[in-house]
């Protein structure tokens, strides 16, 4: 069995999901959820409540490898700034416990979870359901982004990143 932990980084909610996949290629959903940041703390501290919270993470799982949603290209350069401060905390946690990372576009995530790289999150949170064969999708949907990066490297990777 090989457990993969998914990412969605971000300074005010980083989502994650885990999930593990069998032999025979099944997959469950083992936890999901946020690491919420509070807005009012200097940027510092909430780097290293996310680098904390992903280690904590980390420590109870014991992944296989780690997949983590890649940085957005999009109009505002200081957002892009900001989460890439996230991304870096979450990539240290991972390299330090010398884990194969994967870093997937959300347009890739979308896509190979989807099947449409332009899907909403709404579909997305669907998807995530489908796939997983649960009851409701995982809430909120940052927690849905995780565990759809989680998914994606399931589907795209038959084995962790060298």
């Amino acid at each position: 069995m090989e457990i993969i932990l998914g990412i969605d980084p971000g300074t005010a909610a980083t989502g994650y999901g885990v999930v593990s996949k069998d032999g025979e290629g099944r997959i469950k959903l083992l936890e999901c959820g946020v690491i919420r940041t509070a807005a009012s703390e200097p940027l510092p501290h909430r780097i290293r409540d996310i680098f904390n919270g992903i280690r904590e993470i980390i420590e109870r799982f014991h992944p296989a490898s780690v997949a983590v949603e890649d940085v957005f290209q999009g109009k505002n350069v200081r957002s892009a700034l900001t989460l890439g401060h996230a991304r870096g905390a979450i990539l240290l946690a991972a390299a330090l416990e010398d884990l194969p990372i994967a870093e997937y576009s959300p347009r890739e995530i979308k896509k190979v979870v989807v099947g449409t790289g332009g899907a909403s999150k709404d579909q997305v949170g669907y998807m995530v359901q489908r796939h997983l064969r649960l009851k409701t999708p995982p809430a909120p949907a940052d927690a849905a982004d995780g565990v759809a990066a989680a998914l994606c490297h399931c589907f795209v990777s038959s084995s962790p990143i060298p």
